[in-house]
């Protein structure tokens, strides 16, 4: 697939020092063997290079196929995949996109660890790897030195996640307005999933939720929200949640974690000012939001984030 295919050389590629504009990665294309590979958009790729490139990558990305085989329908990988993911060296990170997912858990990179996939995929995905924790919700899981995507475009949120999280906010900021995409796509893929749209004529939530992030930092109740689309709370709940795919509350504490990321790393705030400006009010309470979103603390956050290495990684 194509455009798969094409997410992290676009994402990664664009990665730059803001210094000199220097590249932070280098991105190598493989396949298990070198020459024209096909795809489904109706012309070939023609890829250089075979898997003992996988023996140098630092970070190894798995993109989506609709030509799984074994893989798919037994959760078995061939003996050509398997010869090839098995030349990835220890330590490396893994990353799939989309249906990619399927590889790394037929190499057995995902048993006992929560992962995601398209949500098409998902229940057909946990019956065939029953040992993988599958988080059907989410666009990415980020577990470390294994990192799964949701379908097609959200392997840019990931390789956008990715970028954000080896270099930096500023630099993914930078790489989100080349490709003109959010640096931060709000909830999840639940939103995707077919079900009945709301009638053309009702109203959205737009306005209340345009109107709530310029005003981060004040108390914001749900009945507040509702009267910005001179909605009841009960209909502005259900509207919300068709449009965004979680609560308003989760929302808002979804942005506030997002305001603190921002500036913990660009700005010298103290996190009681941090919390402030957020909306948390308590640095205790910012604490414990932080850790349940992040599994870090703001002070260990901003340590790691402010400190990103600017050195090129392959």
């Amino acid at each position: 697939m194509p455009f798969e295919l094409g997410i992290p050389l676009r994402i990664f590629g664009l990665a730059r020092t803001p210094e000199d504009g220097s590249p932070l990665y280098e991105v190598v294309t493989c396949g298990l063997r070198p020459g024209p590979v096909d795809t489904d958009a109706g012309f070939p790729i023609v890829v250089e290079h075979g898997p003992a490139a996988l023996a140098e990558a630092d970070t190894v990305v798995v993109p989506a196929s609709h030509e799984l085989g074994p893989v798919y329908e037994e959760g078995r990988l061939t003996a050509p995949l398997a010869e090839a993911m098995a030349a990835v060296r220890p330590g490396a990170r893994v990353v799939s996109i989309c249906t990619g997912s399927y590889v790394l858990a037929a190499a057995g990179l995902l048993d006992g660890r929560p992962a995601t996939t398209h949500w098409t995929s998902a229940e057909h995905f946990q019956r065939i790897f029953p040992r993988v924790r599958v988080d059907a919700d989410v666009l990415y899981v980020d577990d470390g030195d294994v990192l799964t995507s949701a379908g097609v475009a959200a392997g840019l949120d990931l390789c956008l996640h990715i970028v954000r999280r080896d270099f930096g906010s500023a630099v993914a900021a930078e790489v989100a307005r080349r490709t003109v995409v959010p640096p931060h796509r709000e909830g999840g893929q639940a939103q995707y999933v077919r079900r009945p749209l709301p009638a053309p004529r009702l109203a959205g939530t737009e306005r209340a939720r345009a109107w709530a992030l310029e005003r981060l930092a004040e108390p914001l109740s749900l009945r507040q929200l509702a009267e910005r689309e001179s909605m009841s709370v009960r209909t502005f709940t259900r509207r919300f949640r068709e449009e965004v795919g979680m609560s308003p509350g989760q929302w808002l504490t979804q942005q506030r974690v997002e305001q603190a990321r921002h500036l913990l790393e660009s700005t010298g705030l103290g996190v009681d000012a941090v919390a402030r400006q957020c909306g948390f009010g308590t640095a205790a309470s910012m604490r414990q939001h932080l850790q349940a979103a992040l599994g870090v603390s703001p002070s260990a956050y901003r340590r790691t984030f402010r400190a990103a290495p600017t050195q090129p990684v392959g």
